[in-house]
């Protein structure tokens, strides 16, 4: 059975890139409710859009960074797929990923946060990486190895945690960040087995 597609040539295409309420990024040919920003539209790139980050793109910085990634893990005694899930969930290895809150950075560090542990460019893929490693040891240490815990202090504070009696905060986005790295962490872990 062959099945034909026409498509009239006047036909006008759209790619928009989404951050979910978890942080997760999405690409759509459709805007969404929320923070949406058009990247392309009918071959050609919009114009003053920061960040035309692509799958290929993704695989070339995760390609790039994975000996850094792996070397800071080593060196903090972190599993390299944890840190590599962090990363992942927070800005698809794009190391000038910027948050609507003001997050930057392979690790989206918040200024505080990065000032804290000595990150004068949040955008250097290895200040990141070094402070927000650092960071997430700090939380484990603090959560007495808890990954669950150390993992939603990292994305809503480690007040938040303490707030909610050392357990995670109900908030929807924590939540769900606190599953999404744990199954990329859990993948890791399996990729690397193989």
């Amino acid at each position: 059975m062959a099945v034909c597609f026409c498509v009239p040539m006047s036909v006008s295409a759209e790619i928009y890139k989404y951050r979910g309420s978890d942080g997760s990024i999405h690409f759509t040919d459709k805007p969404m409710k929320g923070n949406y920003r058009l990247l392309w539209r009918s071959g050609k790139k919009k114009r003053n859009s920061r960040s035309n980050y692509s799958l290929a793109r993704l695989r070339k910085n995760k390609a790039e960074l994975t000996p850094v990634i792996d070397d800071i893990a080593r060196q903090l005694h972190l599993h390299p797929g944890l840190l590599h899930a962090v990363v992942m969930v927070e800005s698809a290895y794009n190391p000038k990923a910027i948050s609507s809150k003001g997050a930057r950075g392979l690790m989206q560090l918040m200024p505080a946060t990065a000032n804290r542990y000595g990150v004068n460019d949040s955008y250097d893929p290895k200040q990141n990486l070094q402070g927000g490693a650092q960071y997430l040891k700090d939380l484990l240490k603090m959560f007495e190895f808890d990954i669950k815990l150390a993992l939603a202090a990292y994305n809503a504070g480690e007040n938040a945690v303490f707030k909610y009696g050392n357990t995670i905060p109900p908030y929807p986005e924590t939540q769900n960040y606190v599953k999404k790295v744990l199954h990329e962490f859990e993948r890791n872990r399996l990729a690397m087995l193989n």
